[in-house]
């Protein structure tokens, strides 16, 4: 990190130039950019195999298409994890308890994802044994069935988005005290968070999980917000000056 001392109002202060920071801009909006493409295109090689009711026959056919998801979540998950520990070096010196916070949150979301990626290579192996052993559609198969495609609808479309929704909405509060990006930037991040979270919490009690016109109108906003912030990211980067009391930049 490279930084000067000034005098501001009588108090020193460190300006820190964000040069230093730039290739950090240029990973965390590349890896928010990787995230969302992956999580997107996730959901095609599977196509309707999952389709209630499942054919177990067909999804042990078509075993090449879950373990390419697997792979893609994977790498969801694996980013997810990189914008958080990239983030952190950043934001902990505008404030490390959430500054650590976000990273959890982030943390836990990439977890999340791996646990719903488990069940889908689970109910693939259940899927291939069933067809095997010929005992596809009996009343514990089918319940062993239901248990693998309920943690794969809830986990994506409910448990995941309450981690990812308080990790985002605590780097942007520190975005927008810091100055880092546009504030502008920020509050629209803030926005979207609250949207976000309104849509998730209605789908839990709901359990519309579908391309629901309300979940999908109010989640639109915070994946435009990360596509925008991953740009401004790696086109401009942070804010090249940005002034802090010495001891808040502290390692």
């Amino acid at each position: 990190m490279v930084t000067d001392t000034t005098n501001v109002h009588g108090q020193d202060v460190k300006v820190v130039r964000g040069a230093a920071w730039r290739g950090t801009a240029r990973v965390v909006g590349t890896l928010l950019i990787v995230c969302s493409v992956a999580t997107l295109s996730s959901v095609a090689p599977l196509g309707s195999l999952l389709e209630s009711p499942v054919d177990l026959a067909q999804l042990a056919a078509n075993d090449n298409a879950v373990v390419l998801t697997a792979l893609i979540e994977f790498v969801a998950a694996a980013s997810c994890a990189g914008i958080a520990i990239a983030l952190y070096p950043v934001l902990r010196r505008y404030g490390p308890a959430m500054a650590f916070g976000a990273a959890a949150a982030r943390v836990v979301e990439a977890a999340l994802v791996l646990v719903s990626t488990l069940s889908l290579l689970a109910l693939l192996s259940l899927a291939q044994e069933s067809v095997d052993a010929g005992v596809t559609g009996t009343a514990a198969t089918d319940a062993s069935v239901q248990v693998l495609l309920a943690v794969r609808e809830w986990v994506p479309n409910f448990m995941i988005l309450l981690p990812f929704l308080l990790g985002a909405g605590l780097y942007y509060v520190l975005m927008y005290r810091s100055r880092i990006v546009p504030r502008w930037l920020s509050v629209w991040g803030l926005l979207a968070v609250g949207l976000s979270l309104v849509a998730t919490v209605y789908s839990g009690f709901t359990q519309d999980f579908g391309m629901a016109t309300l979940s999908t109108a109010l989640n639109a906003p915070i994946g435009l917000q990360e596509m925008a912030l991953a740009l401004w990211l790696i086109v401009k980067g942070f804010n090249p000056q940005t002034t802090l009391p010495p001891a808040q930049n502290r390692p």
